[in-house]
């Protein structure tokens, strides 16, 4: 039987900034069911996570990882024309596309050696809760292992999977699936610095550049819909790309040729309800997850996962914190579908077709 303070479930980048914010002031065991960070879709950050990273200390050490700057997003939507929105005028600078693989272990690796102990892989089996405490049990390589904490994380994605266990459910808000290939782009030049995103009939496309010369194209439609069947794989998501010009365009002007991964996955919106209970608070996705057009996901991440290190520690001294972490989440929840509706309901040209129709201000909540 080990005991800590605090159990965090899931080591992506909501749970590990939890970590490592936490293990300077109490016990810390971070798990994961995969011993390193996979490949996933989700490179961006915007110029605001500057003052997280200010605040948790890691601002020069988030430099020295000499990701890749992002100046201007470049889009289509609403317009046939392309139009440029750029950071110039931002007060924190330019955002930044991000190698995930290297930031997420560079997060774990920051947690550990301020003393969060990492156990990767480990998947949580079950958790009880005694009068002050938790009985958790784990599945590790090594076996069944059994875990007694004050308070519970739960950073485990969109599946929630602590969060569903104790009795928490899920809301998702639409169908959106998004279909992505990674490759390397032969003429990095041509594109570096601006993320592109375009609107398209039955969905809409991006493409960014990522660190090493590399490029992720990208396209975001609704699970029920034929659009979504038709890009299931990569040689027919190159074949829609072709037919938008501007897109097509930079496709070819980088020279972008496919050799990495290929992949479908869930992009809706969804919040859990409730956020938080006696002794545990979620984080990340698995609190709430945003649509990728937001561009906010991985700043939510970080975000969400300081406020639960914050919202622990002052409960685990007796002060109950965790109703002021609900509202806090709540708002921006809220903002967040409201900022969402705004920019979908920019797009007109295809309001008749069952994508956009879905978004139309007054449909999305």
């Amino acid at each position: 039987m080990k005991r800590v303070d605090v159990l965090v479930v899931g080591a992506g980048p909501a749970g590990a900034t939890a970590a490592l914010n936490l293990a300077r002031m109490r016990s810390v065991m971070l798990i994961d069911l995969h011993a390193a960070p996979r490949s996933r879709i989700g490179e961006s950050l915007p110029p605001a996570a500057r003052r997280l990273f200010n605040d948790m200390g890691l601002w020069e050490r988030f430099l020295d990882e000499k990701h890749t700057p992002c100046y201007a997003n470049r889009a289509v939507w609403g317009t046939t024309e392309a139009y440029v929105t750029d950071f110039l005028r931002d007060p924190d600078g330019h955002g930044w596309h991000l190698d995930r693989v290297r930031f997420e272990s560079w997060l774990r690796r920051i947690a550990v050696e301020r003393g969060a102990e990492l156990l990767a892989p480990a998947r949580l089996r079950s958790a009880d809760r005694n009068r002050d405490d938790w009985q958790v049990l784990l599945d590790t390589a090594d076996g069944a292992l059994e875990i007694t904490a004050r308070f519970l994380i739960d950073a485990g994605g969109r599946a929630a999977p602590l969060s569903c266990l104790l009795g928490a459910r899920l809301r998702a808000e639409d169908r959106l699936v998004c279909s992505y290939l990674y490759g390397k782009d032969t003429t990095p030049e041509q594109a570096a610095g601006f993320t592109y995103v375009e609107a398209a009939e039955d969905g809409w496309w991006y493409t960014a550049p990522t660190p090493g010369a590399r490029r992720v194209l990208a396209f975001h439609t609704d699970s029920d819909l034929p659009a979504a069947r038709l890009n299931a794989d990569p040689k027919m998501l190159l074949n829609s790309a072709s037919r938008h010009k501007e897109l097509s365009a930079i496709v070819a002007t980088t020279g972008f040729l496919p050799a990495g991964d290929f992949g479908f996955t869930a992009a809706h919106s969804s919040v859990l309800e409730p956020l938080a209970g006696l002794g545990w608070c979620s984080a990340g996705d698995a609190a709430m997850s945003f649509d990728p057009l937001s561009s906010q996901g991985l700043l939510n991440a970080l975000f969400t996962g300081l406020a639960a290190a914050e919202t622990v520690d002052r409960t685990l001294d007796s002060e109950d914190a965790v109703p002021e972490c609900c509202e806090t989440l709540r708002s921006i929840y809220e903002a967040y579908r409201n900022h969402l509706a705004y920019w979908y309901g920019a797009e007109r040209r295809w309001s008749q077709s069952p994508f956009w129709e879905r978004r139309l201000p007054g449909v999305m909540r």
